[in-house]
């Protein structure tokens, strides 16, 4: 059998109803038998067939490296979404989310993303369900679960601190102190943490998980109650007041154990992390540059705090320099009135979306 005959064999056996499985020698002698116009045109057909075979086999190859390049980011709902988004946007990320969707978009392509509760996040990057997501410490510990804590980032709602949970009773409730708890009925959202800092307090008391409005149980539904609080405000508000602190939570960037072992992952969460803290270190700072003759110089260096040290530039007139800072913005308006009196000049207030050390 010829190259051309062979390489026509299996689709004429295919189009004129013969097994596969013909020998060599019949589909010969079917394909000798041909006109030339026919033979000509299966010729032409059979080798699209084999070049869209060979693509299909190649995109499929890419789409499985492409699927390997994406990872799955927990986003936490709640008390924490609008900070996290604001966050982001600050970092160069947009991130939208639309109503009854629990799949934010976002303008990366090689990021997936899924709200879910901050409550529930660890859970689920431990299982590795999600890479890698944001969540509080206290979830970590309430649920006991098993990541790998990439970054601790300081912001919550509506500051940039640490939460708190907290012991409070009623105002004129008689327990003074973790010790009068003895026997006692405690409500909480996180049950665990609180049965485990009870029993470091050498304390057994009752306690009770729940679901929401936890402020108004005392003293009916319970005797206490373990919340977690940012201002204070919600516990005065509701006549209680703090016994102890239970525990104090920030921000932490999570990633499953396998997803951080991942060189491509890793190196992706690091990327965020780079440009989240870098956002995180630009708040509330702004960039001061002015020109100042060489007899002023010193003065003016004086005046100037720093992350590092003020950059001084030499500028075409060798007597004059230009200057470059970062001060906290709060500072602005009294520190250049005092700059002009120094003998700084051509003053620029300027913003910074990111710093990175």
């Amino acid at each position: 059998m010829t190259a051309s005959e062979n390489f026509l064999a299996k689709p004429v056996a295919t189009l004129v109803g013969l097994p596969i499985t013909i020998t060599h020698t019949a589909l010969a002698n079917v394909v000798r038998g041909m006109s030339p116009v026919l033979f000509g045109a299966l010729h032409f057909l059979a080798k699209i067939a084999s070049q869209l075979a060979s693509a299909a086999h190649t995109q499929g190859d890419v789409q499985a490296a492409m699927s390997e390049r994406l990872l799955k980011l927990g986003l936490p709902a709640g008390s924490l979404q609008e900070a996290t988004a604001e966050l982001f946007r600050k970092a160069g990320y947009n991130i939208t989310f639309t109503s009854r969707s629990y799949y934010p978009t976002i303008d990366d392509p090689e990021i997936q993303c899924t709200l879910l509760r901050a409550q529930e996040m660890a859970r689920y990057v431990q299982d590795g369900v999600l890479d890698c997501g944001l969540t509080g410490y206290d979830w970590i510990l309430e649920q006991d679960a098993k990541v790998v804590e990439l970054a601790e980032l300081v912001y919550s709602k509506i500051s940039r601190r640490p939460v708190r949970w907290v012991l409070a009773v009623p105002n004129d409730s008689p327990i003074q102190s973790v010790k009068d708890l003895q026997g006692k009925r405690v409500a909480t959202e996180v049950v665990n943490l609180t049965k485990r800092w009870l029993a470091q307090q050498g304390v057994e008391a009752i306690v009770e998980f729940s679901w929401g409005a936890t402020e108004v149980k005392p003293p009916r539904l319970a005797d206490a109650i373990v919340e977690v609080t940012e201002t204070g405000s919600s516990l005065r508000a509701n006549n209680l007041r703090i016994v102890a602190e239970v525990l104090q939570s920030t921000t932490r960037f999570i990633a499953n154990a396998d997803a951080a072992r991942d060189p491509w992952k890793r190196r992706k969460m690091e990327n965020i992390l780079l440009m989240l803290k870098g956002a995180m270190q630009a708040e509330g700072k702004v960039g001061l540059m002015l020109n100042v003759h060489k007899d002023h110089l010193q003065a003016v260096l004086a005046l100037l705090p720093a992350l590092q040290k003020p950059t001084v530039s030499s500028l075409s007139d060798p007597d004059w320099y230009a200057v470059n800072t970062i001060i906290d913005e709060s500072l602005v308006r009294t520190i250049i009135p005092k700059l002009k009196e120094a003998g700084g000049c051509g003053i620029v207030e300027y913003p910074l979306n990111k710093i990175i050390p």
